[in-house]
C-alpha cells in the first residue's frame, strides 16, 4: 500500500515541484494538494491522507493552527512541516502542537523523503537546520530540569535523541555501542515518564517555551512506538 500525501501550501509552483517528486517515488502517492490552510481540514477529511506535508504561512489559517485542528480531529495523520525558515519560534511551535517532522524549503527534496519516511514508521524528523534549533532548547530550561534526574551522559543522549538523530548516528557520535545508546533511551524515558521519541521532543519544546498546560496535555497523548 502506498503512503497517501497532501499538500498544503500556498506556493503553487513549489506545491508542484512537490508533487512530481513524491509521485515519482514508487511507494508514495499525493491525493491532494492545497494553498489555503482553511481548506486543509476538509480535504484531509475528503482523502484520508497518511502524512500531510504543512507550511506553517498560508493564507486562511496559518500551518500552526491547522495542525492543532487536524491531529485534534485525525490523531492518526502524521504532520511534516515546512518552511522557508528555521527560526525557532516556528520549529518550537508547530512541534508543541503536535507536528512529527520539520524540513526547511531548501531541503525539501532528500531530507522531506526522508522525514516521510521517519514519520511513517513513528519517528520524529529534523531536517539539519532545524535540528539546531530544538539542541539549543534543550540546552537552556529544560537542561536544567532533566540534570536532577539525568546523569551526563544521558543528557548527551537525550540532547541527540531531541535533534533527531538515530541510535546508531548517536552511538558513532558518542563512540559508544548502539546497544549502550538503547539503555540510556530506556532510562531516559523512564525517568523523565516519556514514552517514545516524540514525547521526549514534545518534553524539550514545551518546557522551552513554558508551556505548562500544553506539557500536561502532550502526556496524555497515546504513544506510538
Amino acid at each position: 500500500m502506498k503512503t497517501r500525501i497532501l499538500l498544503a501550501d500556498d506556493h503553487q509552483m513549489f506545491r508542484e515541484a512537490l508533487r512530481n517528486l513524491l509521485n515519482a517515488q514508487p511507494g508514495l502517492e499525493v491525493v491532494g494538494q492545497t494553498g489555503d490552510g482553511s481548506a486543509v481540514l476538509d480535504l484531509a477529511q475528503a482523502t484520508a491522507p497518511h502524512v500531510v506535508c504543512m507550511d506553517i504561512n498560508m493564507p486562511g489559517m496559518n500551518g500552526i493552527e491547522v495542525t492543532r485542528s487536524l491531529l485534534a480531529k485525525m490523531p492518526q495523520v502524521k504532520v511534516v512541516a515546512l518552511s522557508a525558515y528555521s527560526e525557532r519560534r516556528y520549529v518550537l511551535d508547530i512541534l508543541g502542537v503536535g507536528a512529527r517532522g520539520f524540513v526547511t524549503k531548501v531541503e525539501a527534496s532528500d531530507e522531506l523523503l526522508r522525514a516521510i519516511n521517519a514519520v511513517m514508521h513513528g519517528r520524529t524528523y529534523l531536517c539539519p537546520d532545524s535540528s539546531g534549533v530544538v539542541t539549543v532548547a534543550l540546552l537552556s530550561q529544560p537542561e536544567a530540569r532533566a540534570a536532577a534526574v539525568l546523569g551526563p551522559r544521558e543528557r548527551q543522549v537525550l540532547r541527540l535523541v531531541a535533534g533527531g538523530y538515530t541510535s546508531n548516528q548517536i552511538a558513532e557520535q558518542l563512540l559508544i555501542a548502539t546497544s549502550t545508546v538503547e539503555v540510556h533511551r530506556r532510562n531516559i524515558m523512564r525517568k523523565l515518564d516519556r514514552h517514545s521519541v516524540a514525547e521526549l521532543t514534545r518534553y524539550v519544546v514545551n518546557h522551552e517555551r513554558g508551556d505548562r498546560e500544553s506539557e500536561l496535555f502532550m502526556t496524555q497523548v497515546t504513544p506510538d512506538q
